[in-house]
């Protein structure tokens, strides 16, 4: 029995069906970039997301897992821009695979490949709150940005695994056709709301409020993560009294009293909003989008 045994595993394995052997393997930082990849990659990939859709992906606790998944990865995907500093780097050292350091080919930070707003202009020091750098790490709330990242991601996978080129660039084709339609749609709904004055816990909405056509007049931390004190928001509402700003703007990992005072003093809306793909049901990168427009929307009288 055991010499049968042995012998029908040995012929499982031949015969194995060939795109289950050769499966690219990513890793994500956050559920986005996994999602997309999935949208390029199809049945060729399989992906792991280290960040969970409601977790603060500054602060993030390291486990066993995340560098066993590290260690067997072909692409590694990332936002950059010092997001994931704290905690994904130590990570990438411990796995010791050659083929997802810095400068390899399975080495994808996102940061490189989209414009990055908020860039500080003079030096940067931690008196001022979590600053980063580079520039604003939030990027991929921009639907715009998302199809770099799937461009991005098209080329990679094509280094990796040429067989799968066609299957590539029909997943980025499908996905670039099915974004633009949504954009449309989304712009039209958008529209009349052009100039809006919002109010953000963290910056973490720049790049979907500029594309929005909204305005970011002000945060609820007094600086970038640094939690706010009573007198903060008080000064905050004070400072904005008068200005017409219509949306206050959260995560659910950011206390909400604080959000809803300070709507409830400006006589505003808020709103607490996933951030990330998998949240509130946003099974992709689309839908996410499609949600932020539409809570948004129905937000404004």
């Amino acid at each position: 029995m055991s010499h049968l045994l042995l012998t029908f595993v040995a012929v499982a394995a031949v015969f194995q069906p060939p795109d289950a052997a050769a499966a690219v393997k990513i890793v994500t930082s956050i559920p986005d970039f996994a999602q997309i990849a999935r949208e390029i990659g199809g049945e060729r990939v399989e992906t792991v997301s280290l960040v969970q859709p409601t977790q603060d992906p500054h602060f993030v606790d390291a486990r066993p897992s995340f560098a066993v998944d590290l260690a067997d990865a072909d692409l590694l995907i990332y936002a950059g821009a010092e997001l994931e500093a704290g905690w994904l780097p130590p990570l990438i050292r411990t796995a010791d695979n050659a083929r997802i350091q810095p400068g390899a080919t399975g080495h994808l930070n996102v940061a490189a490949v989209v414009p990055l707003k908020d860039v500080p202009t003079g030096a940067v020091d931690r008196s001022q709150g979590d600053v980063h750098p580079q520039g604003n790490p939030h990027t991929w709330t921009d639907p715009r940005n998302g199809l770099r990242v799937a461009v991005a991601i098209t080329q990679r996978l094509k280094a990796i695994d040429p067989d799968g080129s066609d299957a590539y660039e029909s997943g980025l084709r499908d996905f670039a056709r099915r974004l633009g339609d949504r954009m449309t749609e989304w712009k039209e709904l958008l529209k009349p709301f052009a100039g809006t004055k919002v109010i953000v816990y963290h910056p973490s909405w720049v790049y979907f409020l500029e594309w929005a056509g909204f305005e970011e007049v002000g945060t609820i931390e007094p600086l970038p993560g640094v939690p706010p004190s009573d007198s903060d928001v008080v000064a905050l509402v004070e400072a904005q009294a008068g200005a017409g700003v219509r949306l206050v703007v959260g995560e659910s990992f950011h206390p909400s009293d604080r959000i809803e005072f300070v709507a409830d003093g400006l006589s505003a809306r808020a709103l607490v909003l996933p951030v990330m793909t998998g949240a509130d049901g946003c099974t992709t990168s689309i839908d996410l989008i499609d949600h932020l427009v539409r809570e948004v929307v129905q937000a404004l009288p």
